[in-house]
């Protein structure tokens, strides 16, 4: 799990290069498409930047075509950070890895990949509750 872990974070540090993206830019993008528009707040939070921070890169987004800012209609001091689904150089970066992916999965079983996939989809929730833990013991000892 660690070596595919690091090989999954270097492959990803491999796309942004190659859209000419700073990593956590990627990141961002990633999970905006993920959890789909989210205040510039949550994204601080999620991404693990100052607000300093993700202010610049949503400016970044913003002018690349990656997302649009819109105001909060029952907040207006917050700002929701919208992604453009039709920016689709991201998708296209990812179809090389995809074709490979398909022909992976042609080599198992139905029952198989539905095993894999059952693991795969606790797995990430274990490294999500571990994100947390971390992010919130890393929280804590700053404002310490």
């Amino acid at each position: 799990m660690r070596g595919l872990g690091s090989r999954t974070i270097l492959y990803q540090q491999n796309v942004a290069a190659s859209l000419g993206l700073y990593n956590n830019d990627y990141l961002s993008i990633d999970i905006l498409h993920e959890r789909g528009p989210i205040t510039a707040g949550e994204l601080s939070k999620l991404i693990g930047l100052a607000t300093g921070s993700v202010t610049a890169l949503i400016d970044r987004l913003e002018n690349n075509g990656f997302v649009r800012r819109q105001n909060d209609p029952s907040d207006r001091r917050k700002v929701i950070i919208v992604p453009l689904y039709e920016n689709n150089e991201v998708g296209n970066a990812y179809l090389p890895l995809h074709a490979e992916m398909l022909k992976l999965a042609s080599t198992y079983s139905d029952e198989e990949l539905e095993l894999i996939t059952q693991f795969v989809g606790k797995a990430s929730a274990v490294l999500e509750e571990q994100i947390h833990r971390l992010s919130s013991a890393t929280n804590n000892n700053s404002s310490s």
